[in-house]
């Protein structure tokens, strides 16, 4: 593409019949500074002559222009439509909308720039930069729009890429609690099957028989007559029978024998027997 070409045409003497030797005066310093690349000073030279003369085609137009220098392409295409809305002279207006064209082009905005172009080359067809640039600006919109789709496409990637991500790290997450649970609900059903086996097994032991009162002292009773009959065996093997006594010598003796019980219960059954017998031997 050939370099996009301004429209510069600083217009000086237009309409000068109605312009004050100040306008005038200021449109003049503005060119002045242009020239001489001062864009800045040029800016503010045409911004006075704006304030004083709005209507003015001049003072908009060559604002946009130092405007556009700075590269303020944003406030140089309002500069450069409102110098077309201030003059019905085609030529002019061709010229202002070119000039937008190339401000929006250089903004990124192919669309606004694209149909900046088409007015200018209706006002003037045979504005070959202006067809030129046209052209220029629908193939950058072509590849912006490419450039979109195949960005949406990346971010669309993306967010699936990303969802798939998160969704596998969701049902890992799910696995995981869901092992824990049934991990959890093993070990209940292994602890109950453990405490019923014991429950079982003490159901099995045999269970020691209670007795009732009168059992108890019917046992008991039985005990004591028991005991009663052993006493009496006892009794039997050391009582001396009178009977027996024999005389086997001249000396006398006497000897005494007293029987004890061995034990309290005893004792207490055979009280009878707790006294002495004094037997007569003679050897």
């Amino acid at each position: 593409m050939k370099r996009m070409k301004i429209g510069g045409m600083l217009l000086i003497c237009l309409c000068a019949s109605t312009w004050t030797q100040a306008q005038r005066k200021e449109i003049v310093e503005g060119n002045t500074e242009y020239e001489g690349g001062r864009y800045h000073n040029a800016e503010t030279a045409y911004k006075k002559s704006v304030e004083k003369a709005p209507q003015q085609f001049t003072g908009s137009y060559n604002l946009g222009n130092a405007l556009y220098r700075q590269n303020k392409f944003e406030e140089a295409s309002q500069q450069y439509l409102n110098a077309a809305a201030t003059n019905n002279v085609d030529e002019l207006q061709s010229k202002a909308m070119y000039n937008m064209g190339n401000a929006l082009l250089k903004n990124e905005k192919y669309a606004e720039s694209i149909e900046a172009y088409k007015k200018s080359l209706r006002l003037n067809p045979k504005d070959e930069d202006a067809r030129y640039n046209l052209s220029y600006a629908q193939k950058k919109l072509q590849q912006q729009q490419q450039q979109q789709n195949k960005d949406n496409k990346d971010n669309k990637d993306n967010k699936d890429n990303k969802d798939k991500k998160d969704q596998q790290k969701k049902d890992q997450q799910d696995k995981k609690d869901q092992e824990k649970q049934d991990q959890q609900k093993q070990d209940q059903q292994d602890q109950a099957k453990q405490d019923q086996k014991k429950e079982e097994q003490k159901k099995q032991q045999p269970k020691q028989p209670k007795l009732s009162k009168e059992e108890a002292e019917r046992m008991l009773k039985a005990l004591k007559n028991d005991e009663k009959d052993l006493q009496k065996e006892k009794a039997k093997k050391y009582q001396v029978n009178s009977n027996s006594i024999e005389k086997t010598g001249s000396f006398l003796l006497c000897f005494k024998l007293q029987f004890f019980p061995r034990d309290r219960r005893a004792s207490a059954a055979f009280p009878a027997f707790k006294r002495s017998v004094i037997y007569v031997l003679v050897f």
